[in-house]
């Protein structure tokens, strides 16, 4: 399968790592992937915080940027829920009914990393190894707008050598939520509180999620308490094999200038 890789504008400016892993998985499960030159943001920073106007030309470039992909994975469920939940409303609103009908196309060509590895390949043991004690995060826009489900925890119990553990509270927000971190930062910082005692109970040596966005703040986070717990992207821990290196730490990725 020939398989259009949206990277996010997040992960290719914060994370690259994740991509690179997202690309190097799916190519070891047999299938081309290519990266269409002309993606960038999503819009959903946009209209998540009410510039709906500004955000039609963002949505119309992500649509016209995917047209001819056959399929789109990206390793973000954030994202996805976006582009299956806002960009046709946004494309709409603003008068735009033809790209509207494109974009609730490609909506439907369109998964987040798991789902497109257990729903679309039928897939849940890729081949990983990985010898560390984690915990998973399920962050909101997946569990609540994706409703992506256990698929996440089904790929990575199939992960050789990894010892999964039990999040507590495991569906409580980390309290990012984009420019809600910002916006509300005493309410976020009390919310990653929170979510940083509940990791450390478990004694994980990584915190995982599907989104690189609730990672890098859940990993600040982390990092200024010199905790030794270290965020990994999903896509990192699928990616790793016996003869590989450990993926990077998420929250503190290097950023070429």
């Amino acid at each position: 399968m020939r398989v259009a890789l949206f990277a996010t504008c997040l992960v290719d400016t914060v994370a690259p790592q994740v991509a690179m892993a997202t690309a190097r998985l799916l190519e070891r499960l047999g299938h081309e992937v290519v990266v269409p030159p002309g993606q960038a943001c999503c819009g959903q920073m946009h209209v998540n915080t009410g510039y709906r106007r500004e955000a039609v030309p963002i949505v119309a470039n992500h649509v016209r940027a995917f047209a001819g992909a056959e399929v789109v994975v990206s390793p973000s469920g954030s994202c996805v829920a976006s582009i299956h939940h806002q960009q046709a409303m946004v494309l709409r609103r603003a008068g735009e009914e033809g790209l509207a009908a494109e974009a609730e196309a490609l909506a439907e060509r369109t998964h987040e990393l798991s789902q497109f590895l257990v729903d679309v390949l039928g897939v849940t043991d890729v081949g990983a190894y990985y010898p560390h004690r984690v915990t998973y995060h399920p962050t909101c826009h997946s569990l609540r707008l994706l409703r992506v489900g256990d698929r996440p925890l089904q790929l990575l119990r199939a992960v050789r050598g990894l010892d999964l553990v039990e999040l507590p509270a495991a569906e409580q927000c980390c309290g990012f939520g984009g420019t809600f971190s910002i916006k509300n930062s005493d309410t976020s910082t009390a919310m990653l509180t929170d979510k940083m005692a509940n990791v450390l109970s478990t004694h994980a040596e990584v915190c995982t999620a599907g989104d690189a966005s609730c990672l890098m703040h859940i990993g600040g986070g982390l990092s200024r308490l010199r905790s030794g717990t270290r965020t990994v992207h999903l896509a990192e821990i699928l990616a790793s094999t016996e003869d590989a290196v450990s993926p990077q730490q998420t929250t503190r990725p290097a950023v070429s200038a």
